[in-house]
């Protein structure tokens, strides 16, 4: 049985200088490592999803956070390192992949084994999706070197939330099988 690769919001808003919720070079990093964790998924005939944040140009989340990855900017495109893998993109407008999309809808007719949860940021996009995949009963893999987020002890507190809290399997992306 295949796996669900979520990316999530691996998008140049995210991961490109200059645009105001640029998460960094830790952010950066991860990319060759997500890079190589599909490459070994697709040999698997695991099926890839890039969620994405899209947000209208007057989005509430604006009041909380600056304005970015407005649908139809180049902001709420995937970075071009992961463009070209072959997934399914779904635009989303909250912290949660599975909130107001058809993810959910996409899972059920998949029945993936496992659900691989990889990209920024680890305490909000990364963190509520796993939630979200957790309370549908679905084993949830974290490979914690395929995450990041602004902030190092945030992220380490968000590793160990899901681990400890949601039942997430946290893991090197080496020992995703």
């Amino acid at each position: 049985m295949a796996n669900a690769v979520l990316v999530i919001d691996m998008l140049r808003g995210f991961l490109e200088e200059g645009y105001p919720l640029y998460c960094g070079p830790t952010a950066r990093a991860i990319v060759p490592r997500i890079q190589r964790l599909l490459e070994r998924e697709l040999k698997k005939d695991s099926r890839i999803f890039f969620l994405c944040d899209h947000h209208a140009p007057d989005d509430l989340e604006f009041r909380m956070f600056p304005r970015h990855c407005v649908r139809g900017t180049v902001e709420a495109e995937v970075i071009p390192e992961l463009a070209s893998y072959p997934g399914e993109v779904i635009p989303k407008t909250r912290y949660s992949a599975f909130f107001d999309t058809d993810l959910e809808a996409r899972l059920k007719a998949l029945r993936p084994e496992r659900v691989i949860v990889v990209g920024v940021c680890t305490d909000i996009c990364v963190m509520h999706t796993v939630a979200d995949a957790r309370n549908r009963d679905y084993p949830v893999e974290v490979p914690e070197d395929c995450v990041a987020t602004l902030n190092p002890e945030v992220n380490k507190f968000a590793l160990d939330h899901m681990r400890r809290i949601l039942g997430a399997k946290v893991i090197a992306s080496a020992e995703v099988k």
